[in-house]
Formats: C-alpha cells, structure tokens, sequence
C-alpha cells in the first residue's frame, strides 16, 4: 500500500491545496494532509481550525485523512511509516526553495523521505494563502480562491481589525 504526507500551512486553505490534495489522492492509497505547527508564524486560523476546515473540505474523499504535526517532517514521517512527501509546485521559485527542502529532508531521513512535486493546474497558478490573506483583508473578493465556507471563515477573522 503506497502512502504520502502533504505537509502544510494551509493558513488558509485554497483551491490550489485542495487542487494538488484530489491529485495526489489519485496517486496513492493513503493520503496524510498534515498541517504544520509552526509557532514562528503568526496564523490566522488555529491548527485546530485548520485541520477542521481540511477535514469539511475533504470529507467526500476515503483514502485522505487530516493530522498535525510539530517539529521536522522527517520524524513525523518516520512516526507514521511513510516515505513520501508531496509538495505543490506553483512556479521556478516555488522550485528552488522546495527542492532544497526536500534535498535537506532526504539526507536527514538517511534516503527514507522523497519528495513528488505535482506542478499547480494553471487556474491556481497565482494561489497562495498569503495573498488570500491580503484580498480578505481588505475587503476584497476571494470566492474564486477558496470554497465558499472558508471565505466565510477568513472574512470573520477580519472583521473589527483595522488595517491600515
């Protein structure tokens, strides 16, 4: 039975995440969407809040189950006896910086952790939560990135902040 984590951020969850999430589904038996706790960023949303909005957002889907970790992916790996990780790639840059992750991951996991990279679909190409964030929180429309339950979610996390 093959197995893959897709660690995360998810913060907040967009189409391009739940776009590579039904893609790698497809490609393996078992698929962990993990998300990351990392306590150097300053989330919107909980890891409790985002594991809930990634369990409503793939619930129609049996092999993928929702989890969090803390620490280094490797060791959550090694925990759960999986040696795949998937990460999403959206453009060259996106590349760099994950390819020396996943360089960093494999000698780390002593050659136990590779990495497969499914490229972003083009309609998500220019998808990332940061800049959800940003369109939110200015009041701006971002339906066409998130389903429609997580737009209702992040709008309510703006609400009564000033943002100027």
């Amino acid at each position: 039975m093959t197995a893959a984590i897709y660690p995360g951020s998810f913060d907040p969850m967009t189409f391009g995440h739940l776009d590579v999430i039904k893609r790698a589904s497809k490609m393996f038996d078992r698929l962990t969407v993990s998300v990351l706790d990392n306590k150097a960023k300053n989330a919107l949303f909980s890891v409790e809040e985002r594991v809930s909005i990634l369990k409503e957002a793939t619930k129609d889907m049996p092999n993928v189950t929702i989890d969090s970790f803390c620490g280094l992916l490797v060791d959550y790996a090694a925990q759960k006896g999986i040696h795949s990780s998937v990460r999403g790639l959206r453009a060259i840059t996106d590349f760099e910086y994950e390819l020396q992750i996943a360089q960093t991951n494999r000698l780390l996991s002593k050659g136990m952790l590779d990495t497969v990279f499914l490229t972003t679909s083009l309609e998500y190409s220019y998808l990332s939560s940061s800049g959800v964030k940003e369109i939110a929180a200015f009041g701006g429309d971002i339906s066409p990135c998130v389903p429609d339950f997580v737009a209702e979610l992040v709008y309510n996390k703006y609400k009564g902040r000033n943002i100027t």
